[in-house]
This record gives structure tokens, sequence and C-alpha cells, in this order.
């Protein structure tokens, strides 16, 4: 593993927890995790990023493990995670950068692609697919569809119910999450599941005791030890605002993101499943896209395959933003 240094930036009011590696006068490159995931997460792709002489940097991100968790859900809109990613980049000089999303880590990227088009000049991003701006706040179709069934992102909406199901139990909560989300879950058994509208997200799932092979004891105990930190909250709060995100990106819609970008999925992902419509269009907002298809790969695609992943990004980086 790379040698890697934590710093403590001071940044669009909050503190942000950043760790980096590699020579100090590489490209820049951003690595932005999701949910519910921390900055260990791009271990595999932190040490061939530096490995190769590119600085690499990746925050814990608001409401995450050394990073400030403002109680308020309004402190978590888009346009707010973003002026993060920016106020630090300023901070740090940066001209030019590369930015990678996984998950909500993806959506972030995908907007700061769209503000910051002279600044990223290459774009990654993971298992969250992005066709524009939705024509009404997507949290108004979920409540539709799912007024009689169980959906999460409705569930975590309300404040508490889903801090107390996650925080009772964080590392079953983990393993949970780790193996419902993984290629290797059974058919019925994922998180994502037909059930009444009361349920609870982890309810009728078995803890497996132990985390899945590709998060092995040290890693996991660099996971448990973030949410052990700074609890569930925070990273709940970005769910609590797609309202908020569509009301104040107005501005962004009808914009295209016109960096080269690479899309990556496993093709046992879960979430993306759920996103197939957009996959689909995503060509005609993302017009520079190669898209990538990881066989035999969950939701978790950096760390469940890192070789192919590695690859590929490592490729894309050589033609779009060479060290």
């Amino acid at each position: 593993m790379a040698t890697i240094e934590q710093r403590i930036l001071k940044v669009n009011g909050i503190e942000l927890s950043v760790h980096m590696a590699g020579p100090a006068d590489g490209p820049a490159v951003w690595l932005l995790h999701g949910f519910p995931e921390c900055w260990y997460s791009w271990r595999h792709q932190t040490a061939m990023l530096a490995a190769n002489g590119y600085r690499v940097h990746a925050p814990e991100m608001r409401g995450y493990g050394r990073s400030s968790a403002p109680e308020a859900p309004e402190q978590y809109d888009i346009l707010t995670l973003c002026a993060d990613i920016q106020g630090a980049m300023d901070l740090l000089g940066q001209t030019q950068v590369a930015m990678v999303g996984h998950d909500w880590g993806a959506l972030v990227a995908w907007h700061l692609a769209l503000l910051e088009p002279e600044r990223i000049t290459a774009l990654c991003c993971m298992s969250v697919p992005y066709a524009g701006r939705p024509k009404v706040p997507p949290i108004h179709k979920m409540r539709e569809l799912f007024a009689d069934r169980f959906h999460y992102i409705v569930y975590f909406q309300e404040i508490g119910s889903a801090e107390r199901e996650l925080e009772a139990d964080i590392a079953r909560t983990l393993r949970l999450v780790m193996h419902g989300l993984s290629s290797n879950t059974a058919s019925g058994e994922g998180l994502i599941q037909d059930k009444p509208a009361d349920s609870g997200w982890l309810e009728g799932l078995q803890d497996p005791g132990e985390p899945p092979a590709w998060c092995p004891p040290e890693a996991f105990a660099v996971y448990l030890e973030s949410f052990q930190r700074s609890g569930f909250h925070g990273p709940l709060n970005w769910y609590r605002n797609f309202e908020r995100n569509w009301e104040r990106t107005e501005h962004l819609a009808g914009k295209t993101v016109d960096q080269p970008t690479l899309f990556v999925i496993g093709d046992r992902d879960q979430v993306g499943q759920l996103e197939a419509h957009t996959i689909k269009r995503m060509p005609s907002v993302v017009p520079k896209v190669v898209q990538h298809v990881i066989p035999d790969c969950g939701h978790w695609v950096q760390t469940e395959k890192p070789e192919p992943v590695n690859e590929l990004l490592f490729s894309f980086l050589q033609e779009h933003f060479s060290a």
C-alpha cells in the first residue's frame, strides 16, 4: 500500500478529512466514496494510481468518519457536497483534475463535471449513471410507486427510524449491506426486496457473521471505525435532499457532460438494475461516455473486482489524463 497522508482541510464551512498518496506534483485524481462506504473502499485504486505517478485524494465525504457531520439535513444537498470538493481543489491550487466516484460519490462527480467543465478534464463514474436533471424530484415518483410497498429511499426520509435501525449494531449493519449488494447474493436475499411498507431496511436478513471475502478483517476494521465515529445520521441526510437537489440544480437543466467519461458497473449490481433506463439514456447527455460491465460483480465494483477496475481506470487516465 502506498504511503498515505491524512489532512484536515477547512473548506465550505466544515472540516474535510482527505487521505492523500502519490507524488505531490503528480496529476490530481479524486476518489469519492458512496454509502455506506469510507475512503478505504478505494485502497486498491489508491495504491495503483500512486505507484503510477498520480497524486490521489480520497476524502471522507461530509458526514463520514473524521469529516464534519452537520445535524441539519439541508446541509447535505448536492451543490453543498460539490462545494466541499471544489473548496478543497481551490485550497490545493488544482486547475486540472480527474474525478472518480462510486455510488453517491458518482452523483457528486457527475455534478462536479457539470459545474467545473474546465477544471475536471476526465471523469469516471461507477454504479450510478446520469441522464440529466429529471423533470420532477425523483422522491415524488418513489413515494407514488411505493405507497404500499417498502422502498429503502422512502424509508430513509424519516429522521430517526433508519438511524436507530442501522446504529443498533453497526458491525452487523455493515456485514448485511456488504453481502446484500455483493455478486454472490442469492436471488431474493439482497437488500432490495419486495416487502411491506412498514418494514425495516435490514428486516428479514440473516447476519452472515463475517464480511465478504473482498473486505478482509483489516479493511472491515477501517469501515467499522469510520461509522462508529460518525454514525449514520450524516450519511442518511444525503438521501433527504432529493427535492432540494432538484430545486437547486435548475440552472443545470439541459446541460451535457462533455468530458471524456468512463462508466463502470457490475453485471449483478442491484442498484444498477434499478437504473437500467437511465443507463440506456446516458449517451444522449454524456456524449463521450465509454461503458464497461464487469462480469460476476455486484454493487461494490472497485473492491469486489479491483483488478479489472484498475486496468480500465489506468488505461482511461493514460489516454485522457496522463501522468
